[in-house]
This record gives structure tokens, C-alpha cells and sequence, in this order.
């Protein structure tokens, strides 16, 4: 490893239990694993720009030596749903969050933090910077769960959403397939073709658009209510022994979006970030194909999750920017304007990488604009 790559040991302050994550080794470890990339071999800058996102493992993240170039201490740090969403609570993620803040701040002795909510990352970081300011959560949404009101969550100094939606179940309600006849998709192939992406031609028609919305959204609100009535079942049924179960939610992937440029305009191309439409949409690997009852109440029903990152920034005082790709398949340009426009303070601000697509893949140039942009902001506000 390069004298100024380094992994971190962070001590999870609050540690995970039994159900939370599978790995008995990670949970008696108690450790959340962090990459840094030092400015300067051997000494910290004074300033550590941290990304992060719910589950994604981030150790390798393509940023980091571009912004450790520019002067900051880049790192990257992992929560302990790492490659593993299917159990996730974000409240528990809002935990490891704080872990990693104090740690930087107490142990390693920054200066300054700042949270890169990148992708997935952008609604947690937004939940958290707001739970730092303002603690009111005291459970996750299926009861239990972290009373983040008792937690130790240091307040950042700034937040920069990168690439970022405005949250797991928002996300996932425009994705959802509603032509799937079962909200669990049990069949993805028994569908309504009045409803089928596949079926209709873009551009679509803004009516047939509507209707397909107002579906999507029907499909997540039924999927919530069965996890609802289940999880008191299982409560029920196991006199209280157990108190959650897995399940599988078949077409998770099918955004007009992905199909009719014109709608949410944009440099993107055709498909999705797993390419073809029709296969990401029945592909395991995307979004909440596999998750337990009390994980879908936290991270995908759009209805009970706390990770709705413009309703949580409209009580964030800390500064915020909101940096966007036009070439994004992923996260749009309306995405970008919702985080921005929802913060109340004029100590904000809303950067269009032009071109740049979802993980900047291959696009050096644009991330070394994109981590110029993002350092010299850092450095303006703080």
C-alpha cells in the first residue's frame, strides 16, 4: 500500500446484534473499516472529507486520491451493513456514521469533517446531519432499534451530496414496476400491459405517465401495509420470540426514465447503471429485491423511512452542496434540485458536472473537476 493509503480501525460505539448482520466475526470485531488517503504522508491536513452510503463498500472509492491531491484527508468509510442491505436499518447506519465523526474528531484530531453522502449516501448524510442538530428519533420506524435522541452523534461541519437521490424509498418508488399484478411481484411475468414499460414506446405520453406514478406509488404503499400486517403476524404467531422475517420483491427497476430522455432531460444515455432495462429490472443486485420487514419499514416504504433527504435538510444549518452528474443514469437532474432547493439557508449550492455520469467511470478529467470543485467549496465555507 502507498506510504499515504491507509485502512483505519474504528471502534463501533454502539455495537451490532445477532439480527442486524450475519457475520458473528464482524459483529464480535466491532469494527467499522475506513481507507485513508493522506494529503501529506505520515501527518493529517486539517481537514478529513469522508464519503459514505448505506452498504456500499467504498474502500476502493474512485475519489479518493483526487481529493487527498487537493490537500484534505480523504476517507471512506464503511458502515456495518457493508455488501449487505437486506437487514439495514438506517437509523443503525446513522450510528456508525457517528462512530466514524467522533473518532476523526477525538482520536485522529481533526480539524474539520465533512460528510460525503454519495448515491445512497446523500439521504443518510442528510439524516444524520439533521439528527446531530436536532435528535428526535428514538426508534426505527418497526420500534426498536437505536434511540439516536441518547446517541453520540457529532454535528459536521459541512455536507456535499455527490451523485446523490434523495433517498432509498424515493428512489425506489420510481422505480418499482407497477405492472407486475402482485405488489410482491411474485410472478414478474403476470403483468398488465396497460402498465408495462416494455409495452409502450417512448417518448410516453404524460397522461399514460401520470398513471403510471400514481401506480408505483400504490405498489410501494401495498407493499408497506403487507409488512405491517405481517410483522404484528410473526410478533403474534412466535409469542413474541421472533421479531422479523425475509422477504422477496421481484421488478424493482423500471423508471420511465431509464427509456424517454425527455422526460427529466439530461446528457444520459439509454438504460440503467446495470445496462439493459428489462434485465436490471428482474437482476437480484438492484435495488430491494431482498430485504427483511423491519429493514423495508426503514430503508424502502416511502412512507415510514426517515432517509427523505429534502424533508431532513430543511432543519440542516450546516453548509450544504449538491453536486450532480448530467450524464447520470441514476439520479437525475430533478433529484439535484430537490436537495438543493430544500435547504432554508443561503449557505448552499447546486454544481452540474456536464457529461459526468453516475460513479465517473472512466471520466478522469471530470473527476479531477469534480474533486476541484468540491475541495475549493470546502475550503471557501470553512
Amino acid at each position: 500500500m502507498s506510504p499515504r493509503k491507509e485502512l483505519l480501525q474504528v471502534p463501533v460505539r454502539t455495537p451490532a446484534s445477532a439480527g442486524e448482520i450475519y457475520s458473528g466475526i464482524a459483529r464480535m470485531a466491532g469494527t467499522l473499516w475506513c481507507a485513508r488517503h493522506r494529503a501529506t504522508p505520515g501527518r493529517n491536513a486539517e481537514i478529513a472529507v469522508v464519503v459514505v452510503h448505506p452498504s456500499s463498500n467504498f474502500l476502493g472509492h474512485y475519489a479518493l486520491d483526487a481529493w487527498a491531491d487537493r490537500g484534505v484527508d480523504a476517507v471512506a468509510m464503511t458502515t456495518r451493513y457493508i455488501g449487505n442491505d437486506s437487514t439495514l436499518l438506517l437509523e443503525n447506519c446513522v450510528l456508525d456514521v457517528g462512530s466514524v465523526v467522533a473518532h476523526l474528531r477525538e482520536v485522529e484530531r481533526y480539524e474539520k469533517v465533512v460528510l460525503v453522502g454519495n448515491s445512497g449516501g446523500g439521504g443518510l448524510a442528510a439524516l444524520y446531519q439533521e439528527q446531530a442538530e436536532h435528535p428526535s428519533i428514538t426508534s426505527a420506524p418497526c420500534g426498536g432499534g437505536p434511540d439516536l435522541t441518547a446517541a453520540e452523534l457529532p454535528p459536521l461541519d459541512a455536507l456535499v451530496l455527490l451523485m446523490a437521490h434523495p433517498g432509498r424509498a424515493n428512489l425506489l418508488v420510481e422505480w418499482l414496476d407497477p405492472a407486475v399484478r402482485d405488489p410482491l411481484g411474485a410472478d414478474p411475468f403476470d403483468r398488465d400491459p396497460e402498465l408495462d414499460l416494455f409495452e409502450h414506446t417512448p417518448p410516453y405520453d404524460a397522461e399514460w405517465v401520470d398513471r403510471y406514478r400514481a401506480a408505483q406509488a400504490a405498489r410501494g404503499e401495498a407493499i408497506t401495509s403487507w409488512v405491517e400486517h405481517r410483522l404484528s403476524e410473526v410478533e403474534k404467531q412466535s409469542d413474541g420470540r421472533a421479531s422479523d422475517l425475509p422477504f422477496v420483491v421481484q421488478a424493482t427497476c423500471a423508471d420511465p426514465r431509464f427509456l424517454d430522455l425527455s422526460l427529466d432531460p439530461s446528457d444520459r444515455e439509454t438504460g440503467t447503471l446495470w445496462g439493459d432495462v428489462y434485465a436490471a429490472n428482474l437482476m437480484p443486485s438492484t435495488l430491494g429485491h431482498l430485504t427483511s420487514l423491519r429493514s423495508w419499514l426503514s430503508q424502502w416504504s416511502l412512507r415510514t423511512s426517515r432517509g427523505n433527504g429534502p424533508d431532513r435538510l430543511t432543519r440542516v444549518t450546516a453548509p450544504v452542496h449538491v453536486i450532480y452528474g448530467t450524464g447520470d443514469q441514476g439520479c437525475f437532474p430533478s433529484h439535484a434540485r430537490a436537495l438543493h432547493d430544500a435547504v432554508r439557508h443561503d449557505r448552499k449550492r447546486l454544481t452540474a458536472i456536464h457529461g459526468g455520469k453516475h460513479y465517473l467511470n472512466g471520466q478522469t478529467e471530470l473527476t479531477a473537476q469534480m474533486a476541484e470543485i468540491l475541495v475549493d467549496w470546502v475550503h471557501e465555507v470553512l
